[in-house]
């Protein structure tokens, strides 16, 4: 054989590999939902939170007591003092923690509570943290903190590295839960003043509720380390904390990717007068957008925030806007945050059922991501939740139907190429 042909031959092989990893990491190995949904019932149907708590996740319980945490000088705060006040364990999951003040503040905290005794454990996503300072990591690493990356390249593994755990969760003493949007990066810190603060919201839960969510974090932690986490310091007696009641739900490619876009399915389905939806990243599937028109249609007051020209995803972003047409056209309210960029990722619905974690409304969090959301209804805490989603319709922008159908050609072209990576954003 000529050495042109062996050359040739070769790099047929690697480009074989190379698609067939590729294909790998665009598969999820599960069957599509492809058909609409049934509306069979109502949320304030007792039939919607049999079908929440049985069909599709963990049941829903009772007894917790859930607080809200609008942007970093409230979140943070909050996570920093549940930490501190730790006595046996800390159980702290993230997709990004980067270098900075708040990272250094977060590595002392769970520095200082190891060397206290307390057994700490730190998942981290291998690419969300990427930025981390490796000054901060070793300060961890003396204190006895375990720290964990979630799929470390690995030859021998390259075909699951599009799977990542996007989850956001800190669990202390197995009774004080955290959940939602936030990372842990100076980008979060403030008040979502200026265009350098990002606008987010994270949830605080006590009560029976934190055990789901202790269960979700063991789920990954038992995946990277092969270590079973558990006893009362993990999974204590909790005795009521409120009267509102919960559940979190996760999903994964390996355990149920499609559980959590069957979750915003129902729940959409079920919708009998309002949705709002806050998302940082918008690109739905056709399903998912045909079952939005279809809730406008039959007279539910739909209303989406998304990021404006804020954004740290631009691509994702254009993806988004080719698809509005449908939505605006139905009556679906649309509008762009302006001041930052927006973060939220939650979804309330009828004013009484509230989600709010890691899922982003698109194909990488309902099928490649490992995601966690925390599910309450209460009509109460519903209601505040409306209440902060109209402050961030106020410094919004509205684009409604004409603006969408006015938009230059060279941005309808960029548009739509971009939405053809919508699968993978």
């Amino acid at each position: 054989m000529k050495r042109r042909d062996v050359v040739v031959a070769a790099i047929a092989v690697v480009i074989t590999v190379v698609a067939g990893l590729v294909a790998l990491n665009l598969r999820t190995g599960e069957k599509e939902i492809e058909h609409q949904i049934a509306r069979l019932y109502a949320t304030s149907d007792p039939q919607f939170e049999r079908a929440m708590g049985v069909l599709l996740g963990p049941p829903i319980v009772g007894g917790n007591r859930f607080e809200v945490l609008v942007n970093g000088d409230e979140i943070f705060p909050s996570m920093l003092a549940a930490i501190r006040s730790a006595h046996s364990t800390i159980s702290f999951e993230s997709y990004i923690y980067w270098s900075g003040a708040v990272g250094k503040a977060f590595a002392e905290a769970l520095a200082d509570r190891s060397r206290a005794g307390v057994r700490v454990h730190l998942l981290l996503d291998w690419i969300g943290s990427n930025k981390i300072d490796p000054q901060q990591l070793a300060l961890m690493e003396r204190a006895g903190v375990e720290v964990r990356r979630f799929h470390e390249p690995k030859w021998y593994h390259l075909a699951r590295m599009n799977n990542r755990t996007h989850r956001k969760l800190l669990i202390v003493d197995g009774r004080i839960g955290f959940t939602g949007g936030v990372g842990i990066a100076d980008e979060w810190s403030g008040h979502a003043q200026d265009p350098a603060h990002w606008r987010d919201t994270h949830f605080r839960a006590e009560g029976p509720v934190v055990a789901q969510m202790q269960a979700v974090f063991m789920d990954n932690w038992v995946k990277v380390t092969g270590n079973v986490l558990h006893g009362p310091g993990y999974f204590p007696a909790i005795d009521a904390a409120g009267g509102s009641r919960g559940q979190v739900f996760s999903s994964s490619p390996e355990g149920g990717s499609e559980s959590m876009r069957l979750m915003y399915l129902l729940a959409i389905t079920a919708a009998a007068r309002s949705i709002e939806l806050s998302s940082a990243y918008f690109v739905p599937d056709d399903l998912t957008l045909r079952t939005l028109v279809a809730a406008a249609r039959r007279g539910v007051h739909v209303r989406i925030i998304t990021p404006g020209e804020h954004t740290d995803a631009e691509t994702v972003r254009r993806a988004s806007r080719a698809a509005w047409g449908d939505l605006l056209q139905a009556g679906v309210m649309i509008f762009e945050y302006q001041p930052t960029m927006y973060h939220c990722k939650v979804m309330i619905v009828d004013g009484l059922w509230v989600s709010v974690g890691s899922t982003n409304f698109d194909n990488r969090s309902f099928s490649l991501n490992d995601e966690a959301n925390l599910n309450i209804l209460d009509a109460a805490f519903a209601r505040r939740q409306v209440d902060i989603f109209e402050q961030d319709v106020g410094r919004s922008k509205q684009i409604t139907l004409a603006d969408w159908q006015r938009r230059p050609l060279q941005e309808k072209l960029i548009e739509h190429a971009a939405a053809l990576l919508g699968a993978q954003l």
